[in-house]
């Protein structure tokens, strides 16, 4: 029987995040300009079909599965990566500190910014549409920042890890994971993340502060066939 994190963007797109969802029963994708997830529901002819059918043609969708990723004649693989899945091993305690704030619209460019210098994975200006963010500032300036990305009944992924290099190795990376992790414990789910399976570094720190592998994943990127 599959887990729900097996086919996380479509099992979100199936519950917490529904309203979010374009498509149909068969297939579904996230706003291009929130996030280039999409999913089909299964691998049959007609699921398949209908993930044929979402992207226009300048578009990419990135796909994320447990299993192998089928894709249909209709679309095309631009890059493919193995990744893995991480999985709280217990609930985080909730953390208290005055130097951490939730950030809001009027702090998506900035984000954006940082999110692009340091490339924690997708990202754009609507990123909190998928759920919150917090920060570190200096001086009023976005120095770090973490948050939530997919959900699903239960879970909760933490993502958008993020330290500006001029401020890194002074444990706020860390400190915004155990926030970020403890923050989604409070609300009764179980935190989650993925990493590329060659981060090794960031694996190895992810399972210091309370993560197990839970499975590989397998990443491809698909555009239309010209």
């Amino acid at each position: 029987m599959r887990h729900i994190l097996d086919r996380p963007i479509w099992s979100a797109l199936d519950t917490v995040h529904a309203d979010l969802a374009e498509g149909s029963e068969r297939a579904r994708r996230y706003p291009p300009s929130i996030v280039p997830f999409a999913a089909a529901a299964d691998n049959t002819p007609e699921s398949l079909e209908a993930l044929e059918d979402l992207p226009e043609a300048d578009e990419t969708m990135l796909l994320v599965e447990a299993g192998p990723i089928a894709i249909p004649p209709g679309l095309v693989v631009v890059s493919e990566a193995l990744a893995v899945q991480m999985v709280a091993e217990r609930p985080h305690e909730r953390i208290v500190d005055n130097r951490i704030q939730p950030l809001d619209q009027s702090d998506a460019e900035e984000m954006l910014a940082l999110a692009t210098l340091t490339k924690p994975g997708p990202f754009t200006l609507r990123a909190q549409s998928l759920g919150p963010f917090w920060g570190i500032k200096t001086e009023g300036r976005l120095i770090a920042m973490a948050g939530q990305r997919l959900r699903q009944t239960g879970f909760a992924e933490l993502s958008g890890l993020c330290t500006h290099p001029e401020f890194q190795r002074r444990g706020l990376g860390t400190l915004l994971f155990r926030f970020v992790a403890g923050e989604i414990a409070t609300q009764g789910e179980t935190a989650y993340l993925h990493a590329y399976a060659i981060n090794t570094p960031a694996i190895a720190l992810y399972k210091s502060l309370g993560f197990r592998l839970r499975c590989e994943m397998n990443l491809r990127i698909v555009k239309r066939r010209a």
